[in-house]
């Protein structure tokens, strides 16, 4: 029995006379002051901050209680978000807390790492516009992190995970097979098919952490720079259009372009320059020149190799 329902009993008893208030609340356990409490008289102002909290939130009913509280206080009403929250739960106004979308995210076969040379690194991501007539264009582009060379913005209308992989593939067969490749974690680098076939191809995944594209910023710098120096410069009415077009603007990024990250040079000479640095270490290593200048000392190694007497024992050898 609660204490309401025996200081109810007990003022029937005191008021018909039959016991006094003392032997009332030694008999039901009641202390003295719960069965002197008078509730008080519901306030007329709170009643009406209750029918204008409704009215606010009936009309905005996707705020929560911080701006309701903002827009009370426009209207006069002298009262603090404390008590807004309070009488929000009590009146059953509450906007229900949002809960966090479970994103999707691709598991990383490689540690994060900085591009040393041309082909250790590769980043691509995908950039969206329209042309004139109202059309789809998706474009994806793929750069080297080291030489910062585009190897290719793929435009059309659509673009799906098989896609991707078949561009992939065909930058593969003309550049060769990245040590890496950094994204995001969009559906279409993240597609099963497409990470087992990476893996099949000793390519590396770096999958950038969730609504972070400062992770990401080779490509997010470049996806800049095409937006701001191509499509916003240009009128693109057809599909075939926007190809001719980016594909002009993308020779240019490589081969005219100066780039302030490589010293005001193009990532053609960039790469250029690296190739030549590459080739010399190597020869200075092995003590001989470059294989582009010296045709006849290698025929002569060659020969040498050939007619030693103890490779020549062991060729007969397997031939019986």
């Amino acid at each position: 029995m609660s204490p309401g329902h025996k200081r109810q009993i007990a003022e029937e008893f005191v008021s018909g006379e039959r016991c006094t208030a003392r032997a009332a609340c030694r008999h039901f356990g009641l202390h003295r002051s719960t069965f002197g409490y008078k509730a008080k008289e519901p306030d007329a102002w709170l009643a009406k901050l209750k029918c204008a909290l409704r009215r606010m939130s009936n009309q905005h009913p996707e705020l929560g209680y911080p701006k309701i509280t903002r827009l009370l206080k426009k209207e006069g009403w002298q009262v603090g978000s404390r008590i807004v929250q309070r009488l929000r739960r009590e009146l059953g106004l509450a906007v229900p807390a949002k809960k966090p979308k479970k994103r999707r995210k691709g598991a990383s076969t490689g540690q994060p790492t900085k591009a040393t040379h041309r082909g250790h690194v590769w980043t691509w991501d995908f950039v969206h516009d329209t042309t004139m007539r109202g059309g789809k264009l998706r474009m994806l582009n793929v750069i080297d992190e080291h030489t910062r060379e585009c190897l290719c913005i793929h435009v059309d209308r659509r673009i799906n995970a098989h896609k991707v992989q078949q561009i992939l593939s065909g930058l593969i067969d003309v550049h060769g097979a990245p040590e890496h490749i950094r994204s995001d974690n969009g559906s279409e680098f993240i597609e099963r098919n497409l990470r087992e076939w990476l893996a099949e191809n000793q390519i590396k995944t770096l999958y950038i952490a969730p609504g972070s594209p400062w992770q990401n910023g080779f490509i997010e710098s470049f996806n800049a720079r095409l937006r701001e120096e191509c499509l916003n410069r240009e009128q693109l009415w057809t599909l075939t259009e926007a190809r001719v077009v980016i594909e002009d603007w993308r020779w240019k990024y490589n081969n005219i372009r100066p780039h302030r990250s490589l010293g005001y040079i193009t990532p053609l000479e960039f790469a250029q320059e690296e190739i030549e640095e590459t080739t010399s270490t190597q020869c200075w290593d092995s003590g001989r020149p470059a294989a582009s200048l010296r045709p006849s000392i290698d025929l002569l190694y060659n020969l040498e190799q050939l007619i030693n007497p103890s490779r020549l024992t062991h060729a007969l050898a397997q031939f019986g």
